[in-house]
């Protein structure tokens, strides 16, 4: 019997690529919010794996941390030292 993709990955230990719906979730933002800031380059653009649109969580990771902070503008960033 063949397992379902779905429990073979809640077994794996690293996920390096979501489909939209869950690049979105993880993201914490609407689907279509999602879509809308790939066009607008606010979020990375997809990885084409023949016909499936897959995002790499690093470039995710990397668009969602270039975010500006509530309050933003000019003022110095706390968390930097953390980094």
């Amino acid at each position: 019997m063949s397992e379902r993709r779905v429990e073979i990955a809640a077994r794996l230990p690293l996920v390096f690529g979501l489909p939209g719906p869950e690049a979105a979730a993880a993201v914490g933002i609407s689907a279509s919010k999602f879509k809308e800031m790939v066009v607008d380059k606010r979020m990375p653009r997809p990885r084409r794996i023949d016909g499936r649109l897959v995002w790499d969580v690093d470039e995710l990771r990397d668009a969602f941390k270039a975010l500006p902070h509530e309050g933003g503008g000019d003022e110095e960033d706390t968390w930097a030292d953390f980094r």
